[in-house]
């Protein structure tokens, strides 16, 4: 493991301890599951979530209806 140093604010300290001992395990292991949840659900939240907005908004859009292909042609 690596270690890493971090600032928290007094209340986010307290509270993430308020939740560590409630769960009996360290600050430091909340921390990494923590890290590791967010990581987990970016990536896969991320990915699935612009899939969807970007069907979301297909067509919602006037213009040429070859600018997806033709594109450099618009810009001279």
């Amino acid at each position: 493991m690596i270690r890493t140093q971090i600032q928290l604010t007094e209340t986010q300290s307290k509270k993430l301890r308020e939740i560590a001992n409630q769960k009996g395990i360290s600050l430091s292991e909340l921390i990494r599951q923590s890290v590791d949840n967010f990581l987990e659900g970016e990536g896969a939240h991320s990915d699935k979530m612009n899939r969807q907005r970007a069907k979301e908004i297909a067509g919602q859009f006037s213009g040429p209806h070859d600018l997806s292909i033709n594109h450099d042609q618009y810009w001279e």
